[in-house]
């Protein structure tokens, strides 16, 4: 299997071009190559696809074999793959993803993709449609109990569910030992991506987050829009206002905007193509 490694600010993904490979046992095959020891490592599996909705497909899979909905970072490493492989030489394009259709803006330098801007669509706050087991039309800055202690979270999705945490100090966080529990906490049905975030002086979040399905990642783009919105709904920031969000692996650009929908801009970057055995998956 011919792929190509590419990451979003450090959210590395294992690229397939579907239009010329087929990946049987995708779940199975995003395991064997996110392993970091005896794969290829990554944060999971991409595929892209053709599609009858959108220019293109996408189907991504988590490091442990389930199926996300969609990953704002990869669908800006998607942009640039299709555009610098010539799959269209559209600067604005639509990729379909198992959370709607997503409308990409290519920003071209010296003949290949240097940054994309996303449309990510509108965030969603009822908790019902996270989901989330609670009632009312939101859950905005409400506790909740980890591990003993009570957290002040805001839930969001952004096609997959998030909570978001403001605090202070993120650096000092084990979220390898808190990460689980909240990922696995009873009110979110289908497990939860969790942002950790620090509102700095100059007026930057900082954020970690720890994915469902991956662990601590170095970045995350629907947490990152997912925290801008926390933010804009805990009065922190306001709408039509860029915000940076810093992550482990670099910097994204949010706007919320008031008439609706997110938009988020951030590199893409290219590491290596390469091909891989998939024999293991007759043993």
């Amino acid at each position: 299997m011919k792929f190509t490694k590419m990451h979003g600010i450090g959210n590395d993904y294992v690229y397939v071009n579907c239009f010329e490979e087929s990946v049987p046992e995708p779940e199975r095959v995003s395991e064997f190559v996110s392993d970091r020891h005896f794969g290829i490592g990554s944060d999971g599996l991409v595929l892209i696809m053709p599609s009858d909705k959108a220019d293109f497909r996408m189907r991504m899979f988590n490091a442990d074999g389930s199926e996300g909905m969609m990953c704002g970072n990869a669908t800006r490493c998607i942009g640039k793959y299709v555009y610098d492989n010539g799959l269209t030489n559209k600067t604005e394009i639509t990729l379909e993803t198992k959370s709607g259709v997503k409308s990409l803006k290519l920003f071209v330098k010296d003949g290949v993709v240097d940054t994309v801007e996303v449309n990510m669509g509108q965030a969603v706050i009822r908790p019902a449609d996270i989901p989330m087991k609670a009632e009312g039309d939101s859950f905005i800055s409400k506790p909740i109990e980890v591990n003993g202690k009570n957290y002040n979270i805001t839930a969001v999705s952004m096609g997959n569910p998030h909570c978001v945490i403001f605090t202070s100090d993120i650096d000092s966080i084990d979220l390898e030992k808190i990460g689980p529990s909240f990922e696995n906490h009873p009110l979110f049905p289908e497990r939860v991506n969790t942002e950790f975030c620090e509102i700095l002086q100059s007026g930057v979040i900082k954020m970690r987050v720890w994915e469902r399905g991956s662990g601590e990642t170095w970045a995350c783009g629907t947490g990152a829009c997912a925290t801008a919105t926390a933010a804009v709904l805990c009065g922190h920031k306001k709408y039509d206002e860029e915000i940076t969000v810093s992550l482990r692996g670099g910097d994204l650009s949010i706007t919320c905007k008031k008439d609706g929908g997110v938009m988020m801009r951030g590199s893409a970057t290219k590491v290596f193509d390469g091909e891989i055995d998939l024999d293991f998956l007759n043993k």
